[in-house]
């Protein structure tokens, strides 16, 4: 979605947005919406938890000089992850730290690792495998390691084995969906002009949550993505209003107010 945007400062005025993404990383989109009159609901559609046992994480913190590239899936992944990696030390010079998106490579920034391999334009595991550093000629016989949560995609995993390096994983967190639908069901009654998926597993989780009628009732809203693959995701499940935006939290955003100045 590429139109230009209103003057106005506040082309989200008064639209009342549901927000599903995990409650650590749903600050700065809420504040982004705020930002132009909106009024950001919550409900991480997806809870995040540290790994009970963090002994993994400790005893391969000696080794982290071992591998050429160490990529974290997301954010969570950094803040659940190095931490206990790094331990006093700094990130060792010879490793190429990768992030997936600028969330994951802010994230980095604030644990003092910088130099960060990501994408430039789309956001995903395969925009990441296409850079310079991920090819066979920089990773055949080089080790490199998957900082993430509980399952997910092994994309990356699989790509990277298949160009000639040698893959461990980490797993740092888990995600589980909420038991508890109530948030979104009064949000819904009180009426939303808005709602923003991040995810394609939180997206999975609503039709268990909602019973029928707040099912179609979602179905009935705008629903904004930043990612093809969601956006997928959303048609098979039935939602008939869904709004492909730009990636990242900027894209969400300019896909709302693109969408609200021309509707």
């Amino acid at each position: 979605m590429t139109m230009s945007l209103s003057t106005s400062s506040t082309p989200l005025s008064g639209r009342r947005i549901l927000v599903t993404r995990p409650e650590a990383q749903a600050a700065a989109l809420g504040d982004a919406i705020r930002a132009k009159g909106g009024v950001p609901v919550f409900f991480p559609l997806l809870k995040i938890t540290p790994v009970d046992d963090l002994e993994a994480l400790r005893r391969l913190a000696p080794r982290l000089g071992e591998y050429s590239i160490i990529v974290f899936v997301s954010p969570n992944a950094v803040e659940f992850g190095l931490p206990a990696l790094l331990g006093a030390r700094v990130w060792p010079e010879s490793v190429k730290a990768a992030a997936i998106g600028p969330g994951t490579e802010k994230a980095l920034a604030r644990h003092g690792v910088g130099k960060v391999l990501v994408p430039s334009e789309r956001f995903d595991s395969e925009a990441l495998l296409e850079l310079p550093a991920f090819q066979k000629s920089h990773l055949e016989g080089r080790k490199a390691l998957i900082v993430r949560g509980d399952g997910g995609r092994e994309l990356i995993a699989e790509t990277l084995t298949e160009r000639g390096a040698t893959v461990d994983y980490l797993s740092c967190y888990h995600r589980a969906p909420p038991t508890d639908a109530s948030g979104v069901e009064s949000a819904l009654r009180e009426g939303l002009d808005a709602v923003t998926i991040s995810s394609s597993e939180g997206l999975r989780a609503l039709p268990g949550l909602l019973d029928a009628k707040s099912f179609e009732a979602l179905s009935a809203v705008p629903l904004f993505v930043p990612h093809a693959r969601i956006a997928q995701t959303a048609e098979e499940l039935g939602l008939r209003k869904v709004i492909l935006t730009p990636p990242a939290d900027a894209g969400i955003i300019d896909g709302l107010c693109v969408y609200f100045i021309h509707s």
